[in-house]
């Protein structure tokens, strides 16, 4: 019988048997009849009167019948139209009466006899409210809370004892238009899995020479590089079906339903073989188990779990056509297990992408955005280093969106342009009013980081300076524009960086003859340089080659708790004054540049305080030193 008829059948009865229970119950209520609560006093008075017919006696009430109009009529009830419409009498004769305790009962007999009232002794049953109040209702909670728990943990009304039923979605080939068409800027991802995509399409040309696919695929790499989206595309180049959960949705808070969801999992997937399994955060279940205190509920799911894993990658073959995609930004964390051969024995790394993979990225996403004729993407991957697939996709939507509130036909570069300040810096800040001394100091110090960029040798060329405040505390932003990709740094190149970041800090001391808080962003990140320098690239005279980390155990990795430090208290001196060294000496390099050109310090940040942002060929001339009337009419 089909699973989904059983259910129907099953809701039929129970539908049926609720039914009957109530009708059951409304039918003794509305339908019985009307009775009056007499007090003992009463009912004796009506005993003496001779106005009682006939009596039953319990431990506890007296129930009779009165004599016709013995009775006063007692307020009326639900059930008295349904009386009348049944054609009863109106008449009540039915009384009760609660007994006083320690009555003697031989004198209550006398006195029935005496007045000929015809009694009868009743056994006082409370079978029905016993069923009611002792079974049915503790019963009818207790199933509710259940079913209530089930449903719960099975995920819907109709999956209410499925605990180990997998949370999987399943996409088939219909559904799965995703290509490699439709990701850019990861080359050598999509060449490393072009072979998978081969092997699901021509499993017998691998395995004619004896040869065997990876179980398993680890997609790693920073948020946001297209790890899930290459997972799909995968599948839809393979035309199979695509498996996809996230590594929490194993885990819940009872022991070992995690383990019954991939046992699941792996179970539906072979009998839709050739297909793929992708788990999306797979450091939800793979975390390393060394250093694992077993807490119930916690570790002991979570690695019972990752054990089932592991067991159903050993037993199951992939020339069945199963093959298993996962994808982590914390490969650090993973237990080694999961990565030895046999298992998750690949490993692709979805890196951000450089200057040409941003700007394939930025042209596939440009697709279905009507561009104006002036738009050069290359300009704006120039801008954008660091950023990933993700970054680039929100770009180009913040910049479609902010042309449709200007209700442009298309989208300039100016709307791209601001679309990367908005993701760089944040919204403008239009209601942060500054002082004019305020404004002044931005003005000074924005100019600064501007004139030591162009004026040393290793620096990127400044695009655009601005003092229109941005996000929770920009108050002036200085933007650089690399010319190309940097994968390696020297040491002149990272002086440089500091000295630029430095600029501003020091024309503010040129200026003013103090300073503000507006550079501690600048100095953390030179300090950081700095002392990068000092402890892990080998840069410093003093310390020599040697380099002075922490040691953080493998169970600590990736959860932001530190480890040991590696060296002494001397050598943690030495290393706090090389930093403070260095920066000493790049600061005094700076106000000796930024002596030289005070005048032009002052003249630039001058115009930038009165047009509030300056790129192009004013900020050319700004920089030089020329005068930039001229270039504003």
């Amino acid at each position: 019988m089909k699973p989904q008829l059983t259910q129907r059948i099953q809701f039929s009865l129970a539908y049926v048997l609720v039914a009957a229970l109530v009708l059951s119950f409304l039918q003794s209520w509305l339908l019985a009849p009307r009775s009056v609560d007499l007090p003992m006093s009463k009912f004796l008075d009506l005993l003496r009167a001779d106005k009682i017919e006939k009596v039953a006696l319990t431990e506890r009430e007296i129930r009779g019948l009165a004599k016709p109009g013995a009775l006063p009529a007692p307020p009326s009830a639900a059930g008295d139209r349904l009386r009348q419409m049944l054609g009863s009498d109106d008449d009540v004769r039915v009384f009760s009466a609660t007994r006083i305790p320690g009555v003697d009962e031989q004198s209550l007999v006398r006195e029935l006899e005496q007045h000929r009232v015809e009694f009868a002794g009743k056994v006082e049953t409370t079978f029905w409210k016993d069923l009611l109040f002792g079974w049915v209702i503790p019963l009818a909670v207790m199933i509710g809370i259940w079913m209530f728990l089930m449903r719960r943990v099975g995920g819907g009304p109709t999956q209410a004892l499925s605990f180990g039923r997998s949370k999987h979605k399943i996409f088939d080939r219909k559904e799965l238009k995703t290509t490699f068409s439709d990701v850019a800027g990861v080359d050598e991802a999509k060449a490393e899995l072009i072979e998978i995509v081969d092997f699901l399409k021509n499993p017998k040309k691998y395995q004619r020479l004896g040869g065997r696919l990876p179980k398993g695929v680890l997609l790693v790499g920073p948020p946001g590089t297209g790890k899930t989206l290459l997972a799909r595309a995968v599948a839809g180049e393979a035309d199979v079906p695509f498996f996809t959960l996230s590594g929490s949705e194993f885990v819940e808070m009872f022991v070992g339903v995690g383990a019954a969801r991939v046992r699941d999992l792996f179970e539906q997937a072979k009998d839709k073989a050739p297909c793929i399994i992708f788990i999306d955060e797979l450091d939800a279940i793979g975390k390393s188990r060394a250093g694992s205190t077993g807490f119930v509920g916690g570790h002991d799911e979570r690695e019972q779990t990752l054990n089932q894993l592991l067991a159903e990658m050993d037993g199951f073959d992939s020339s069945k056509g199963v093959i298993i995609m996962a994808a982590t930004n914390r490969p650090e964390v993973l237990d080694q297990a999961l990565l030895r051969p046999g298992r998750f024995d690949r490993q692709v790394v979805v890196d951000k992408p450089d200057l040409r993979g941003r700007e394939a990225i930025l042209r596939l996403h440009a697709r279905a955005v009507v561009l104006a004729p002036g738009v050069d993407l290359g300009v704006i991957a120039a801008r954008t280093p660091g950023f990933a697939g993700a970054d680039l996709a929100n770009i180009v939507n913040e910049a479609a969106l902010l042309a449709a509130r200007k209700e442009k036909n298309a989208v300039e570069m100016a709307d791209f342009e601001e679309a990367i300040d908005r993701v760089v810096a944040g919204l403008e800040k239009k209601s942060r009013v500054l002082s004019e001394k305020e404004r002044d100091i931005v003005a000074h110090h924005e100019m600064g980081h501007a004139l030591v960029a162009t004026s040393v040798a290793h620096a990127d060329p400044v695009h655009k300076v601005t003092i229109i405040p941005r996000g929770i505390a920009a108050l002036g932003m200085t933007y650089q524009l690399p010319t190309e990709e940097r994968f390696l740094m020297t040491r002149s190149e990272l002086d440089d960086r500091i000295a630029v970041l430095l600029g501003g800090r020091v024309a503010e001391e040129l200026v003013y003859g103090e300073v503000s808080t507006g550079a501690h962003n600048d100095l953390e990140r030179a300090s950081e340089i700095a002392r990068l320098m000092v402890t892990k690239y080998g840069m410093s005279e003093r310390l020599g080659l040697a380099s002075y980390g922490e040691h953080t155990p493998l169970f600590l990795k990736g959860s932001g708790v530190g480890g040991d430090r590696e060296y002494s208290e001397e050598t943690a001196r030495a290393i706090d004054e090389e930093v403070r060294a260095i920066l000493e000496r790049i600061h005094d390099r700076v106000r000796g540049i930024l002596t030289t050109k005070k005048a032009v310090l002052i003249a630039a940040a001058r115009e930038l305080k009165r047009t509030e942002t300056l790129e192009g060929e004013r900020l050319r001339r700004a920089l030089a030193g020329e005068s930039t009337m001229e270039a504003t009419r």
